[in-house]
């Protein structure tokens, strides 16, 4: 079958990916931005890659008409956008008019689980995009699901966050709601599985794994897990702000997914009973061995897709590719280059740049700048990386996201996504045995100016380290 795989770089797409294409499906992957989509070499043949944004219904003519099932995978609410669910919305009714036009014959939608009368706004926006999605003339089938957990998922890093951050923790009475937690693997074996399923079709079935737990349960399972002592102490005084500015200094989250998040997790998402895991032969993981195998794929550093790496900035918009050309004029520029001793011990160094390693020179430098974008709601250095050893455009690596990397040419590109008075650019690239180093910043009026100079004393210590661990042989 000819499948449309949307979202195809998001954290369920990507996953979801390889397992239609070792079926035999012929998959068009329709993307924001094709320069951060990468195409497994082994299935080149079977996939084909077309931009797209729902939000725009001009630049969806590029869909094939010949498309036989389609998933739709779009979700904004990691956008820093407040008014995510009219984006969503909005979304839903161009693809629903567009695909309405072609010869597809059914959409498959992960949604979230809707079982109360009083929705949180992220919730409540799922479901409306469901009842868009169904007035196509497609027939729909809905899968809803609450928490998942998988190496790189929202859920699982948050919550990873709090147990081996906090040894003890205040929580608001929120941490007592119930929940049903699913396996990543669980979430994609369903996806595949209603395809060839006719019970399916025009239905919706709410999926999750074999527990039912609170959120506090799940946080001190997963600390016995880790063989963590933690201990928890809920208040019925922490409001909903202050629940969101906790989960926002404490995690990787950003402050408006903090948001969102809290106003779920007042809602009780617990699955309506059906019969499609045996229907379709699925043996659902417990929520402990879902974090173990969680926990595999990180140790072996094989985290396919992290939730971090979605396109969540304003900045960023345009996509990729608008951003890889350095802008050349009205720009500060410290430029810096010495010789390597060893170019391919170099080119290690910087393609484990930021996250575990840090940054090589004045860490506690780079963890103050990160505090203090935290404060005025920036993303921080928190954020760490998808992989100690890999890294692919569109990553997002600490404070910065990746534009381009190319480990055969040794070159990394990096761009900020820090609160700043401008723009500004971080490259790194090895030619003829020198290390290149290039900080680019294009102020924005004359704050962008000021802040220049304010931080242009900190570069020579900062920078010119860096620059040198960077060439260093390795130890």
């Amino acid at each position: 079958m000819k499948i449309l795989l949307t979202g195809a770089n998001g954290y369920i797409g990507y996953r979801l990916l390889p397992l239609l294409a070792r079926l035999g499906h012929t998959i068009v992957c329709c993307v924001r931005d094709k320069n951060r989509f990468i195409t497994p070499d082994i299935y080149r043949s079977q996939i084909s890659v077309i931009e797209g944004d729902f939000s725009q219904k001009n630049t969806l003519s590029n869909i094939p008409k010949d498309i036989d099932i389609a998933y739709y995978l779009v979700h904004s609410m990691t956008s820093s956008d407040s008014d995510f669910d009219s984006i969503e919305k909005r979304c839903a009714q161009n693809f629903t008019t567009y695909m309405s036009q072609t010869s597809v014959k059914r959409v498959i939608y992960l949604s979230g689980i809707v079982n109360e009368s009083q929705l949180s706004k992220h919730l409540s926006s799922r479901y409306e995009v469901e009842k868009t999605l169904g007035d196509g003339t497609f027939s729909l089938t809905t899968l809803r699901a609450g928490i998942i957990v998988g190496s790189g998922s929202a859920s699982f890093e948050i919550i990873r966050d709090l147990v081996e951050k906090l040894p003890f923790m205040v929580a608001p009475k929120w941490i007592k709601t119930r929940c049903q937690p699913i396996s990543i693997h669980n979430v994609l074996e369903f996806l595949v599985g209603v395809i060839n399923h006719k019970g399916t079709i025009a239905k919706s079935f709410d999926i999750g794994g074999p527990d039912i737990l609170s959120y506090k349960d799940m946080l001190l399972r997963f600390a016995k897990v880790r063989h963590l002592k933690r201990y928890i102490q809920v208040v019925p005084v922490l409001s909903p702000r202050l629940s969101s500015y906790w989960l926002y200094f404490v995690t990787a989250t950003s402050y408006t997914l903090a948001k969102n998040l809290v106003g779920s997790m007042s809602v009780e998402v617990v699955c309506k009973p059906n019969s499609l895991a045996e229907d379709l032969q699925i043996k659902l993981i417990h929520y402990e061995k879902s974090i173990h195998i969680a926990f595999d794929k990180i140790d072996q550093n094989e985290v396919v897709s992290s939730w971090k790496d979605a396109l969540n900035s304003n900045l960023l918009k345009k996509g990729l590719s608008s951003y890889i050309q350095i802008p050349q004029y009205g720009c500060f520029k410290d430029y810096r280059k010495t010789v390597v001793i060893s170019q391919n011990d170099s080119i290690e160094k910087i393609w484990k740049i930021g996250g575990k390693t840090g940054w090589y020179h004045a860490n506690w430098l780079w963890k103050l700048r990160g505090f203090m974008d935290q404060l005025v709601g920036g993303v921080g250095m928190k954020r760490g990386r998808r992989s100690l050893i890999d890294i692919k455009a569109g990553d997002t690596l600490d404070c910065w996201r990746v534009l381009y990397a190319d480990k055969d040419e040794g070159r990394l590109l990096l761009y900020a996504e820090m609160k700043l008075p401008g723009e500004a650019w971080l490259e790194f690239f090895i030619k003829d045995n020198m290390l290149h180093q290039h900080a680019t910043f294009r102020p924005l009026g004359v704050l962008g100016r000021v802040y220049w100079w304010l931080i242009s004393p900190f570069h020579n210590f900062l920078f010119e380290g860096m620059l040198k661990k960077l060439a260093s042989k390795s130890s």
